[in-house]
């Protein structure tokens, strides 16, 4: 047996369904082989996205995996690892190598260059030890901290035989540990002696799959709750105990119960304090629960902390604060009636923007029509970088799990169109949909010919405002003398002939039957595009 062939073997019976790879390398035929599917993006970087958004959308239950030369390849895709590591994702990337016997300057090694954004990197050094290498690789991604994973594969190695007989592979398992239980005692202690309790729960909710035991605690000790940008769709927004998503743009509610609070309960969240997540403010104190004992005092001098799995911890409290409570709940009525008259009054100073009549059309709007025009339970969304995600995550609301895909703690432009296409190959059944901006599009959109050729049926809402919205301001000079910061294009034109449904929408009332028919040539089989002409906003709710 070949070692590249032994790969392959590994992974098929790892369950994995599809890679992503852009040529060469050895291993695209060797899983094609073993009757995987093989994807070709138009870039590596898109290829990596679609491998993190599948990863996403299964909670990291099954784990995208893209495959890429040594070179160029393994330096082109340093962008999209960079930002599943950022994000916690656990994906596998599986690039070539030079023979062992160049392994050395200036060929580009991923193991020496690759240390910092992933958790594991190795080289597989004799083709008998795939197995071993392998299993080795699978652990990491299905335990710990979530992050990427990478091996590397000779290009001798993948062609050096071995004996048959040294294949013995058994598929990694999971792992998961609850809290000390002294910790959750302490922390059970805290929060129903805290006057004002606040709950931030981050992605580790949703790879825990611990929704229904994250809305019990908050139901029991009937306290307000945000999630962060990562974890939104972890708890029900239209829940009246929810404060919404603590993103760089958020709801004001967030904000105004941060401040009230005297203790913040962090479940599932890394606490890191970054540009685009609402940062806990000073002086707070803060309770937190994580996989990983490196989050812990990383950003937030902390009170108390428990280290575990969140939905195990989180059962954990809420047998231990029955226990303290005794039977019933706590009354919280006074919050969810503060929590309403919040939202209400931030809404109604939004719904002139989310309402609006104006042309060209206010991105506000879109929004607003994209909850009518798609059934939240049915359907993915998720944002690109900048004014999309501001405009999009405070508004948008989701009270299904993994109907939103939040990102950002790196922010590269473009990402969006990878994940969504990640996202459908996931959950083939929900209409999946991405907003995003033109200079983003401009990044990656040769790539919406991707799910045009391997029919992905995504919707992507191009916001054409022909600027980077988001800068223009910080270079005024720039701008008027040199148009630095604009863009332009015809986008819908550019998609139609890339083999996809497209129109463009230039009018607020052409929105929702637009959105819709792109709805239905989906069902069709059809990539859609859907090209709305917006004028520039640059108001956000912070």
């Amino acid at each position: 047996m070949k070692g590249k062939s032994a790969v392959a073997k590994a992974l098929k019976m790892e369950g994995v369904d599809f890679i992503t790879g852009f040529p060469s390398n050895a291993l695209l035929e060797a899983v094609a082989q073993e009757g995987i599917r093989t994807i070709q993006p138009r870039t590596e970087r898109v290829a990596i996205n679609i491998a993190d958004g599948f990863t996403r959308a299964s909670f990291g239950e099954r784990h995208g995996v893209s495959i890429m030369q040594y070179g160029p390849g393994i330096e082109n895709s340093f962008a999209g690892v960079a930002h599943a590591f950022a994000d916690s994702v656990p994906i596998l990337l599986l690039p070539g190598a030079p023979e062992r016997r160049r392994l050395l300057p200036p060929n580009f090694i991923a193991m020496f260059n690759y240390r910092e954004i992933t958790k594991w990197v190795d080289l597989i050094n004799f083709a008998d030890r795939v197995p071993e290498m392998m299993r080795r690789a699978f652990h990491h991604l299905k335990n710990g901290r979530p992050a990427p994973v990478m091996l590397e594969l000779p290009v001798d190695v993948a062609e050096e035989e071995f004996d048959d007989a040294l294949f013995r592979y058994t598929p990694a398992r999971s792992y998961r540990s609850g809290g000390d239980p002294a910790d959750v005692k302490k922390v059970a202690q805290l929060l129903l002696k805290a006057e004002c309790p606040v709950i931030r729960a981050g992605q580790g909710v949703h790879y825990a799959r611990a929704w229904r035991e994250l809305r019990e605690l908050v139901e029991l000790l009937q306290i307000p709750i945000y999630t962060t940008m990562n974890g939104k769709s972890a708890f029900p927004e239209s829940h009246p105990l929810s404060l919404g998503t603590g993103g760089r743009g958020r709801p004001r509610a967030v904000l105004h119960f941060h401040e009230k609070a005297d203790l913040i309960f962090a479940i599932g969240s890394s606490c890191t304090i970054e540009h685009f997540t609402t940062p806990i403010p000073a002086g707070k104190r803060v309770v937190q629960s994580t996989i990983d004992e490196r989050d812990l005092s990383k950003d937030y001098p902390l009170e108390h902390a428990i280290i575990g799995d969140a939905k195990l911890v989180l059962r954990q409290l809420i047998d231990e604060v029955k226990s303290q409570l005794g039977i019933g709940k706590r009354d919280g009525s006074a919050w969810s009636r503060e929590i309403k008259e919040v939202k209400t009054a931030w809404l109604k100073d939004w719904m002139p923007k989310l309402t609006s009549d104006e042309i060209p059309i206010n991105p506000y709007r879109i929004v607003w029509d994209m909850m009518q025009a798609f059934n939240e339970k049915e359907t993915i969304v998720t944002h690109d970088s900048g004014n999309p995600r501001e405009q999009l995550l405070p508004f948008y609301v989701s009270d299904t799990p993994g109907s939103y895909i939040g990102w950002g703690k790196s922010t590269t432009m473009g990402q969006s169109l990878g994940l969504t296409m990640g996202a459908k190959l996931a959950c083939p059944e929900k209409t999946c949909v991405h907003f995003i901006g033109d200079g983003s599009f401009g990044m990656v959109g040769m790539d919406f010919e991707t799910a045009v050729r391997e029919q992905i049926p995504i919707i992507t809402i191009v916001l054409h405002n022909s600027t980077l919205s988001g800068h223009a301001a910080n270079y005024p000079t720039a701008h008027k003398q040199y148009r630095f910061t604009s863009v332009s294009g015809d986008y819908a034109k550019i998609a139609a002939a890339l083999g996809g449904y497209s129109e463009v929408v230039r009018r607020p009332e052409e929105i929702i039957p637009a959105l819709q028919r792109a709805k239905q040539a989906n069902k069709k089989g059809m990539a859609a595009l859907v090209e709305v002409v917006t004028r520039v906003e640059s108001d956000y709710s912070k």
